[in-house]
């Protein structure tokens, strides 16, 4: 994180705002320190980037996996705003859990880690081992072909249960398909995509 100090919080936020290339409005900061003397006054704002944010949630990860007695090496990047992280360790399947679910809970942890600690919402996605990767070219396959058969069936389909980030992937793979609408339903764990017929 980056601090910058001005006399006034407009003219701290234009300095970081120019040195970062980031509109003002776009701008992520916290206000540090805002000093008003007789003669001078000045304020001090923390401005975090994304990069920050990566930093950290892969150091909150390793630090809370260790405290599992697991070792675990990290390796992240940005992509379109999104923060992506890959752990990796002898023991993933530990770290996948059944059915993923211990793989969504600490997605979930370093989502909420980073929140708290930046004050603001970044998206990340968490893969143990590439178990995300296959895992997402596995429902890109079976929303093909279940989109295939409604096509040819004219009959909607529900597919299984799966997270946010497994329906974006349905619903980016069949996005502009003929005949194929999708939409997610349901509450919480149970939420799924339909996949229904259009004329």
């Amino acid at each position: 994180m980056k601090q910058y100090t001005a006399k006034t919080l407009e003219k701290a936020v234009e300095q970081a705002s120019l040195e970062l290339g980031v509109e003002p409005d776009k701008l992520e900061y916290t206000l540090v320190e805002e000093k008003k003397g007789l003669f001078s006054k000045s304020v001090t704002i923390s401005v975090a980037s994304i990069e920050d944010a990566l930093e950290y949630a892969q150091e909150y990860l390793r630090e809370a996996i260790a405290g599992l007695g697991v070792e675990v090496t990290s390796d992240g990047y940005i992509d379109e705003d999104i923060i992506h992280i890959t752990l990796d360790s002898p023991r993933n399947p530990i770290l996948i859990g059944k059915g993923g679910k211990t793989l969504q809970a600490l997605n979930e942890l370093a989502r909420l880690a980073v929140s708290a600690h930046f004050r603001h919402r970044y998206r990340i996605l968490l893969d143990v081992g590439g178990y995300k990767e296959d895992r997402y070219d596995r429902v890109a396959r079976i929303a093909r072909r279940e989109a295939r058969n409604v096509q040819r069936s004219h009959v909607d389909c529900k597919l299984e249960p799966m997270t946010p980030d497994e329906r974006r992937i349905v619903h980016n793979e069949l996005n502009g398909l003929e005949h194929i609408q999708t939409e997610s339903e349901g509450v919480g764990d149970e939420r799924a995509v339909i996949i229904k017929y259009v004329d």
